[in-house]
């Protein structure tokens, strides 16, 4: 399959990237005088504070101040959507590793024999740590959300097969390259520059205004690019950019806030782990015609943005595939642990793992091909083409795509070699699965939906092009170059851009939801378009009087219908010379999005993005150990605006779906403390864990017209393509027994995992063949 068209070549920041060149915030020491903020660590997970002293860590050499709760300027409260969660505790902590006090030093080590030499002294208290103490305890941040239709009752009255699972979907660290890192700048009269590695410069310009008592249009938040975020940035970057400005505020000097790898995986948030219980009906058929799920998730001490994951959970509960009769309620259980947060997939991934596992455990029951139900219940043509929420999946490219996934990846070939190769061995077996994905594009709370740039023509024909979103890595620098060398004709190699800053594009919403190309690149192109009609008649003057509908921007020049032509750097200096503005805005917000949560009803979603991935391994059954032999995957981006940063993508989502399926495991202990805050005790995948055989294409044929470019999002749907490992793992173990018994493998996958759930089979075989003598 050939790739889908666009822009073929590297990355906007690859020579920096490869050279050392590219800066990032944690690479700024700041200038001469910097300082050191360092928060000081709840040693407890829950309990009340009776005392804190900071007196012998003031007397430190080198220690300028200690800042509790009582010394902010401003507001100790802050939050991404409800203001409820404080900088530095001031009654009580509710997770170890809560900040309760801030030092500001002269260096790190300073700092740090500050922070080990304050006194706080709380009263302990027995602490909440799992989903199910939380629900014992009745602990929840949210109320019930519920989507329903259909006559549930009825469908499990007349199924034939009802399968009832407990679901544990794990948690997972971000892991990004770039730890949290933000640096404060004094400016005169009352001003503040704020370089933060975040993906929502708007919301650490609120939190720091907020913080500092000052009005937003003191501070500027900016950009550069970030080392990595997955939605780790989303808002968990907001309270180390307020310990750095209230640094700052109170020396008066520039102040950085750096964490170190340990320090960020104790601290911060994780991938909401979640706990479902489930009813599936099934019809003599294989149709799913029911589903009951009740999905709980850990949201940690605080809300962050626990109810909007949850919700784009329910909305992917019920996967790509159409289930007439549904109920689906969704929770988030308050614990003692650091709140979990936006990351890839936002919710999406754990709630598609219900029905994949409703699917799983029927096939296995059935003994039947799990690829063959999974096709069976597709999304397809009218009726079966709405979602639980009421909303209809317009332009379905899975009746499409998976027949040629299955085709190209000779699906049906390998499915019987694989029986035959597992036929002949003793201590391995090999499994083959299929993962379909179909996910919602948008910010589901409908105000995100927007963005604005700012595009600059200088009279050399150089342009600068501002947007709200940041760069992390994925490329949306790359899409937007070329979008706004497309909008004004002139080569990518003209066109820069700038660092992300609060002071050039306003109120911009986070780059998240993979939405960053849709928004900010519409934006840009609207801009575009502005100075495009404004430069068309002084075009027209220079070839002679020529038609402004037959003008053409092409190629760095202008081109008239007889051929004439004229440099774009001439036309911007005779346009300059005209006093024709050569700057512009531009704005976009997307159209129709709306729900209501009250009747589980509404379009949450612009489109819908599509993909499938087909995953063979082969399982060690006397270690549990499992290797990724090949993967073939076909993933729906529209029409490419950089195919080759699009491929990138889906191999990294896919990779990073299969770590947290496989290997990925945040652990704590009894008393809430973190385990794994490093790489010596957290495995993520490495070189060694990328499939052997790994293919990758992009669906032909597939325009996106609603988007700029006809583009589709590609951040977080591959992220599921990885479920289809575990399915393949799942075939792998159920080939160690008898047939017929449904596979118990808990998530994470790890070999422990793996070696119970084959045991499980190898019990199961026993137990038949006790039964048949």
């Amino acid at each position: 399959m050939s790739p889908a068209k666009g822009r073929l070549g590297p990355h906007e920041s690859a020579h920096l990237h490869v050279t050392g060149a590219a800066r990032y915030v944690a690479d700024d020491p700041g200038p001469s005088g910097t300082l050191w903020a360092l928060p000081v660590p709840s040693p407890v997970a829950a309990g009340r504070i009776v005392n804190r002293d900071a007196t012998s860590a003031r007397a430190l050499p080198g220690v300028h101040a200690v800042l509790f709760a009582d010394d902010i300027p401003g507001d100790n409260l802050w939050g991404p959507i409800v203001h409820s969660e404080p900088l530095l505790a001031d009654q009580r902590v509710h997770c170890m590793g809560q900040a309760v006090a801030l030092v500001i030093a002269e260096t790190e080590a300073a700092a740090r024999a500050g922070v080990a030499a304050v006194v706080v002294d709380i009263a302990s208290e027995e602490p909440i740590l799992d989903i199910a103490s939380a629900i014992a305890a009745g602990r929840f941040h949210t109320a019930p959300h519920i989507i329903e239709r259909g006559d549930l009752p009825g469908a499990f009255a007349k199924a034939n097969l009802v399968i009832e699972g407990e679901l544990h979907s794990p948690a997972q660290d971000h892991f990004y390259l770039e730890t949290q890192a933000a640096l404060a700048l004094p400016g005169e009269d009352g001003g503040w520059i704020i370089r933060s590695s975040t993906q929502h410069p708007t919301e650490i310009q609120k939190v720091v205004a907020a913080t500092l008592g000052v009005p937003a249009s003191r501070v500027v938040c900016e950009v550069p690019r970030l080392g990595g975020g997955f939605g780790g940035k989303e808002s968990q970057a907001s309270p180390y950019a307020a310990f750095a400005a209230l640094g700052a505020h109170v020396t008066g000097r520039p102040c950085r806030c750096w964490l170190h790898r340990h320090q960020d995986m104790a601290w911060t948030g994780k991938r909401h782990p979640f706990m479902t219980k489930y009813r599936a009906a099934f019809d003599s058929s294989g149709t799913l015609i029911a589903l009951d799920a009740q999905l709980y998730s850990d949201g940690g001490w605080s809300v962050d943005l626990s109810g909007p994951v949850m919700d784009r959970a329910l909305f992917h509960a019920n996967g790509p595939y159409y289930i007439e009769n549904i109920r689906l309620m969704g929770r988030v259980c308050a614990t003692n642990l650091p709140s979990n947060t936006a990351y890839r997939g936002f919710g999406g991934p754990q709630g598609a793992l219900v029905v994949e596992d409703a699917l799983s455990r029927a096939a296995e029951t059935l003994d039947r091909d799990p690829t063959a139900l999974r096709l069976h219940n597709l999304y397809g043509p009218a009726p079966r083409n709405t979602a639980p929420y009421g909303q209809e999946i317009k332009d379905n490219r899975l009746p499409r795509l998976a027949p040629a996934l299955l085709e190209s990846s000779d699906y049906p070939g390998r499915r019987r070699a694989l029986a035959l190769h597992n036929a002949d061995q003793v201590w391995t077996r090999r499994g083959i699965g299929f993962q379909p994905v179909c996910f919602g594009i948008s910010f589901t709370a409908s105000l995100l939906n927007q963005a604005g740039a700012l595009v600059l023509i200088y009279t050399d024909g150089s342009v600068q092009v501002n947007h709200g979103g940041t760069e992390m890595g994925q490329g949306l620098h790359t899409k937007i170059r070329a979008i706004a060398a497309d909008g004004l004709g002139v080569p990518t190699t003209t066109v820069r851009l700038m660092t992300t800053a609060t002071d050039k594009v306003p109120n911009t919403s986070a780059t998240a939801a993979s939405s960053g190309t849709d928004l900010n690149g519409a934006a840009v192109a609207r801009a575009c378009e502005t100075l495009r009609e404004r430069m068309r008649p002084v075009a027209a003057d220079l070839l002679g009087g020529a038609p402004l509908d037959a003008i053409i921007f092409r190629d760095g020049s202008v081109h008239g219908p007889d051929g004439a032509t004229v440099p774009f750097a001439q036309l911007a200096t005779a346009c300059w010379a005209r006093q024709i503005s050569l700057a512009a805005t531009g704005f976009y917000a997307t159209p129709g999005i709306a729900y209501d949560a009250d009747t589980g009803r509404g379009r949450p979603f612009f489109y819908y993005a599509f993909g499938g991935a087909v995953a063979e391994v082969e399982v060690n059954g006397l270690t549990g150990e499992h290797r990724v032999q090949r993967i073939d995957i076909l993933h729906d981006v529209g029409r490419s605006l950089a195919p080759d940063i699009d491929r990138g993508q889906v191999e990294g989502g896919f990779v990073q779906g299969m770590g947290w399926l496989t290997c990925e495991d945040p652990r704590i202990d009894d008393s809430g403390r973190p385990l794994t805050t490093g790489p010596s005790t957290y495995k993520i995948p490495a070189v060694g864990d990328i499939p052997l055989d790994f293919r990758v294409d992009l669906l032909p044929r597939a325009a996106n017209e609603q988007v700029v470019g006809g583009s589709k999002a590609v951040g977080e749907p591959p992220f599921l393509l990885g479920i289809s490992v575990v399915s393949a793992l799942r075939d792998a173990i159920a080939a160690f027994g008898p047939g017929g018994v449904p596979v118990e493998l808990a998530l994470p996958a790890t070999p422990e995992s793996i070696l119970r759930a084959i045991e499980h089979q190898r019990e199961a075989g026993r137990a038949a063949a006790h039964a048949a003598r």
